[in-house]
Order: structure tokens, then sequence, then C-alpha cells
């Protein structure tokens, strides 16, 4: 018999598919937050790794996991959203940080040109709809 066979390699490999798929979401941002829990539900999925501005407790401002000045903040992301399809930005904001200085962030993103800004939270909070 000559044949090769191929039943273990594409029972690997499927055991890899099912590894990745399930590894992948959890691998999106690593910059640790403490989210606001919230009752919002999830926004779609795109194509592309969403581009993500991190607001920490202790106040610096970070783009995925880089840590970057306030004042480079518009400019490296006019940069990088020139080369992406999605202008798409998620902010992410510890619950610790007063409202305003997330405001402020979200002001300087809206003048900079980005207007798909979405908040990202947890799951969980209260629904306060009186149940």
């Amino acid at each position: 018999m000559a044949d090769i066979n191929i039943t273990p390699f594409v029972d690997v490999m499927l055991v890899l598919l099912i590894i990745f798929m399930v590894t992948a979401p959890m691998l999106t941002v690593g910059v640790p937050l403490e989210l606001p829990k919230t009752a919002a539900a999830s926004l779609p999925t795109e194509q592309e790794e969403p581009l993500t501005v991190s607001l920490t407790a202790d106040g610096l401002v970070m783009i995925q996991t880089t840590e970057i000045a306030e004042a480079d903040l518009i400019p490296k992301l006019n940069a990088i959203a020139a080369e992406r399809s999605s202008k798409k930005i998620f902010l992410r904001a510890d619950g610790a940080l007063p409202y305003t200085r997330v405001a402020e962030v979200m002001g300087a993103l809206s003048a900079g040109g980005f207007s798909e800004i979405g908040l990202v939270t947890d799951a969980g909070g209260p629904k306060m709809d009186g149940n």
C-alpha cells in the first residue's frame, strides 16, 4: 500500500483551527483597564482589527498597546487611519477616570476628523428598566 494517509493531518488541522478560533478574540488589546459595566449590546465585528485608543487610570493615553503623548495622538491616528479601510475608533477608558477626561479625548478625536467613535464597556451592568 503506497497511499499517504491524510486523516491524521486533517484531524490536527481541525484541532488547531478550533484553538485559534477560541483564542483570537481574546488577543485584541492588552492594556489592563477596569472598564465600566453597562447593559449595552456588542457592536458587530469587522474584518480589520479595531483601532483602539485607551485611557488608563493613571492618565496615560495609548493607541492599541503603545503609550503615546497627548500632543501626538491625532497626528498618529491620522497616519494609521490613512492605511486602513475603516475610520472607526474604539475608545476604552478606565472606570475610575472622570467623565471630563473621557469627553476631552472624544472631543479631540471628533475635531481630528474621527466621527465613528465607539465606547468600549464590559457587559453585566444595570439595565435601568425597573426590573
